[in-house]
């Protein structure tokens, strides 16, 4: 299982969908918080896709913020979370990076996924916040290039 970057319309659609059933439907973010102007297909923000057997499953966006990546609505669908699925998507990120030639990352990951980033090399940054009524925490992380 690979990621692969968004180079259609289509596909970017596709991460569309998988937002919306994550992060709308399941967590109730509003849907005007969940899409921005970022939501396109260009250089400052990149946006990556997991399919499984011709399905979407996974999806996440690299955007670049004062020459530091920052990765964004990472999200599995809940029936391919736990067999890593996410780590793919991370990963996929982290390799979009490097070839933009950005050694440093951040998110704002959700408080219960903190575990999770920290197994990949992540380190929380900051305390709790809240973020569309969900705690989150920023985490940082440096690449060797």
């Amino acid at each position: 299982m690979n990621s692969e970057r968004v180079r259609t319309e289509a596909d970017l659609q596709k991460t569309f969908d998988i937002r919306k059933a994550v992060f709308v439907q399941e967590q109730q973010v509003p849907e005007e918080d969940e899409f921005d102007e970022f939501d396109v297909l260009n250089e400052v923000c990149e946006h990556i896709l997991v399919e499984q057997e011709g399905h979407a499953i996974a999806s996440g966006r690299l955007r670049v913020v004062d020459a530091v990546g920052k990765l964004e609505r990472i999200c599995v669908l809940a029936s391919h979370r736990g067999v890593g699925v996410g780590k793919v998507i991370v990963e996929g990120l982290e390799d979009v990076a490097k070839d933009k030639g950005i050694a440093s990352l951040k998110l704002h990951g959700q408080t219960h996924a903190e575990e999770f980033y920290r197994k990949l090399g992540y380190e929380t940054t900051s305390d709790v916040f809240m973020e569309d009524g969900i705690p989150h925490i920023v985490m940082e992380k440096k690449l060797v290039l």
